[in-house]
């Protein structure tokens, strides 16, 4: 026993070097335990108030939590006094973040977003020539599907200053199918051929909620233009069913 309490590790006597260890596995087993259940209280806060529910604000908390851990375990594990190191903090912040202006013009950028629900998960959006559902906002980016699954992660500082327009879920579900008559063909007619021969291609897509209409939008000095919209169902593909609209109208004898 004497022998082994000569043993010293990192100049520290066995004793104290595993007291230390054991003090620090139990901190960070309470961290974990902590954030377990703060984080499920969190998401239900959140569902359950006007706040949005994304995971800036969830990383926000764990960080705070993880900093109240390190204080915590700092004098009696590493023996560095917890005021002077935040001192020392304060200082290397300001050297810090000079190199780090842009995440942090990100994350206060995802909070002004969030706070003042420009977007939040779910929202319909475009941003320049993308347009999708907004999934979640981070630290860094928010994230926008589109219709074809593929992701758009934009910075929060570029959304932030950049154009943003906020679609309905009418807007979001529309497919668009542009159409060129010939001048003199019964519109009756062009209406019903679309709808019911376009519109049983893809009766699976439509949402029945929401009927097909076709919107005639202007008469040329050759043909007459318009527009059909067939209203899908969240995960339908727009191209596909604009093809399959396109392959049923395509040989009717008012097509221009």
């Amino acid at each position: 026993m004497e022998e082994l309490s000569e043993i010293t590790i990192l100049g520290l006597t066995l004793s104290d070097f595993l007291g230390r260890v054991v003090y620090l596995a139990i901190v960070v087993v309470i961290a974990l335990v902590v954030q377990r259940f703060l984080v499920r209280a969190l998401h239900k806060v959140l569902d359950n108030s006007e706040i949005p529910s994304a995971s800036i604000f969830i990383n926000i908390v764990r960080a705070l939590l993880w900093l109240l851990a390190l204080l915590s375990v700092l004098k009696p594990v590493f023996g560095v006094d917890p005021t002077g190191f935040m001192a020392a903090l304060g200082v290397s912040s300001i050297v810090i973040s000079f190199g780090l202006q842009a995440t942090i013009s990100n994350i206060v950028a995802g909070l002004g977003l969030m706070i003042g629900k420009v977007v939040q998960p779910g929202d319909q959006v475009s941003v320049g020539t993308f347009s999708g559902e907004v999934v979640d906002v981070t630290w860094r980016h928010t994230v926008v599907r589109g219709r074809d699954g593929s992701e758009q992660v934009i910075p929060n500082s570029v959304l932030n200053t950049t154009a943003l327009t906020r679609r309905t879920d009418l807007y979001a579900q529309d497919c668009a199918v542009p159409l060129a008559i010939k001048k003199g063909s019964d519109l009756v007619r062009v209406e019903r051929d679309v709808l019911g021969l376009g519109g049983d291609l893809i009766k699976e897509d439509l949402d029945p909620q929401k009927p097909a209409s076709v919107l005639f939008d202007a008469v040329g000095d050759f043909n007459i233009t318009a527009t059909a919209h067939f209203y899908l169902k969240p995960g339908a593909s727009p191209w596909t069913a604009r093809d399959k609209v396109i392959r049923a109208v395509a040989n009717c004898d008012w097509i221009a």
